[in-house]
């Protein structure tokens, strides 16, 4: 399984205008539900929102994974953005987090959504990896960054 099997280049937002956790997340479920209109963008959310009582999805590093479980979904769905500016997302390590990679699995899925959340992890931990996404120009180059580092494994 290729990350760019499941990421569209449309679903790459450069420039996030939030501010805040709830606000990141609101982004990124209106730009999932403008691409698939058949999903609600406020059960999105609710979705992340019930995750994320369990514990933040800010997993350091200035990197965040919100990911929920959906009945009735085709296959994985997935967003990515980047705030230059950070945001406070509770991150486990208390600083802030810039990159966002949002992902959706169907509710019967557990073995594929929990190797993509594996494959998604590997790839934001390396540290020359984060830096060229926050240097890349648009979200072409973040998609196209993504795609090529994911294909090396």
């Amino acid at each position: 399984m290729r990350i760019a099997e499941f990421l569209r280049e449309d679903l790459v937002f450069p420039d996030l205008a939030a501010t805040n956790k709830a606000d990141v997340l609101g982004e990124l479920v209106a730009g999932l539900a403008r691409a698939y209109p058949t999903l609600s963008a406020q059960r999105l959310q609710d979705t992340l929102l019930e995750r994320e009582k369990l514990g933040s999805t800010g997993i350091g590093e200035g990197v965040a994974i919100p990911h929920g479980k959906l009945p009735g979904l085709p296959g994985l769905l997935a967003a990515f953005a980047r705030k230059r500016a950070g945001v406070d997302f509770a991150a486990i390590d208390g600083k802030p987090t810039y990159l966002f990679f949002l992902l959706f699995a169907p509710d019967n899925s557990a073995g594929l959504h929990l190797k993509a959340l594996a494959r998604i992890s590997r790839l934001f931990k390396q540290p020359q990896f984060r830096q060229a996404i926050m240097n890349a120009e648009d979200a072409a180059a973040i998609f196209r960054l993504i795609a090529e580092e994911d294909a090396k494994y």
